[in-house]
């Protein structure tokens, strides 16, 4: 007697190897998908620095260290910025982003092809921000799909890049505006493109004639959802899927629960990475010090709590903070415009006020506005008038918190990890 079997619904089992940055919410964006890919039979490793090996063997991953001992010592992904009251200048920001981005790919392109090879993976999932990372999957022959971390800068002349915060227009000025924008950016950026052109050149592969020719061909996938996004004309390959944050996928952090007051509760953070001003944290407590309300900052372990002891309005101040589960309880959320905070405050129809610093931040704080769900002050006006005038009006009026109920509701309707396994799968 012979079993009759139908292998039309069977997937082979993958290795997919993640290509990543170390940040955190690089992590927090790559390591839920991970886990799903392995919870559908697929094997995963991830391709990273040392500082990531706990995390990764944490969630089950296998893991390999693509980074000599010194990277991190000499223009590793660590930022040094500005404290006190010395404001960073976006440009000079992004300029120095851009250059540790090209010391880190000349190592990645040295090293890692090798490492993957060795290591047999046969489909690479890349994080937007590695850029050299689809000419390591095309000489290695392997099918890849880019994952966006962070706002994709998808290049578009009709759309703002994302390093400003300039409002969506279609007039003519403003597209010769964008244009403009893109040129700077993207002068800033060679020496990325340099380091790239060299291994492409050397490896016999083809030029890229454009920036966006290094997202891949096969998947583009985005969390955010395209009513957060500016209307535009994507390729059918590029998928809004919705978030994968989950808080299974993190540590869990203590929290002083039973200080909240059960006033509204509006959450503060400035990320993990651009937390160093404290101009910014002290600003912010001065703002709200007047509203009937409870303020909580999450310092994300940049400052020292000790180092606020007498805030306007007594604030709840700690080093890390439980954001998703403040969230859930949040009347705001006062935030840098990171784009994994931005969801997360989306997913649980908490409105915001972002104070964008760099990066992608001023983009995501643009469609925070453009989108009605909050608005933003620019790190260079901040002021506690502006910023208290910002936060009354976003605090009080119903048409926030009504628009992001509308794009919280957009959010369950999408597939988040699960839709964006499904179109990995697919692609590779």
């Amino acid at each position: 007697m012979f079993l009759s079997i139908d292998y039309s619904d069977v997937k082979a089992m993958t290795h997919f190897g993640i290509l990543c940055l170390q940040a955190t919410g690089h992590l927090n964006t790559m390591f839920p998908l991970g886990r799903e890919l392995q919870r559908r039979g697929h094997r995963v490793t991830l391709f990273s620095s040392a500082g990531t090996q706990i995390k990764a063997q944490a969630a089950g991953f296998s893991f390999c260290d693509i980074y000599s001992p010194t990277d991190f010592k000499s223009g590793g992904q660590a930022q040094a910025l500005p404290t006190k009251a010395e404001k960073p200048k976006a440009l000079a920001n992004i300029r120095d982003t851009l250059q540790r981005f090209a010391h880190m790919a000349q190592t990645r392109l040295q090293q890692a092809p090798a490492i993957i090879k060795e290591h047999r993976v046969e489909a690479l999932l890349v994080d937007l921000s590695i850029f050299e990372g689809g000419t390591i999957a095309d000489y290695l022959n392997l099918p890849y799909v880019t994952v966006c971390c962070v706002l994709p800068f998808y290049q578009d002349p009709t759309i703002p890049p994302i390093a400003t915060t300039w409002s969506y227009n279609l007039a003519l000025w403003a597209q010769l505006r964008n244009r403009v924008g893109y040129s700077l950016v993207d002068r800033l950026a060679q020496t990325v493109w340099q380091v790239i052109w060299q291994y492409r050149q050397k490896w016999n592969l083809p030029a890229y004639k454009h920036t966006n020719d290094i997202f891949s061909k096969l998947a583009i996938i985005t969390r955010h959802i395209s009513e957060f996004e500016f209307p535009r004309q994507l390729p059918p390959h590029f998928h809004f899927t919705g978030p994968f944050h989950n808080s299974i996928e993190r540590q869990p952090v203590e929290f002083p629960f039973e200080k909240l007051n059960g006033k509204p509760l509006i959450y503060a953070s400035m990320g993990t990475m651009q937390n160093h001003l404290d101009y910014v944290f002290r600003t912010i407590a001065e703002a709200c010090a007047d509203l009937d309300a409870q303020l909580v900052i999450s310092l994300g372990g940049g400052l020292d709590p000790e180092a606020f002891p007498n805030l306007p309005g007594s604030p709840l101040v700690v080093k890390y903070a439980p954001q998703l589960e403040l969230l859930q309880k949040a009347s705001l959320n006062i935030t840098h415009a990171g784009l994994n905070t931005t969801l997360e405050s989306l997913s649980y129809g908490v409105p915001m006020v972002a104070i964008p610093v760099t990066d992608d931040q001023p983009g995501v704080a643009a469609r925070i506005a453009w989108s009605g769900v909050g608005e933003f002050v620019p790190l260079s006006r901040l002021s506690v008038p502006s910023l208290q005038e910002t936060i009354k009006r976003v605090f009080t009026q119903e048409s926030y918190k009504q628009n992001t109920t509308r794009l919280q509701e957009a959010i369950r309707r999408t597939g988040g990890v699960s839709r964006a396994a499904d179109i990995i799968e697919q692609a590779v």
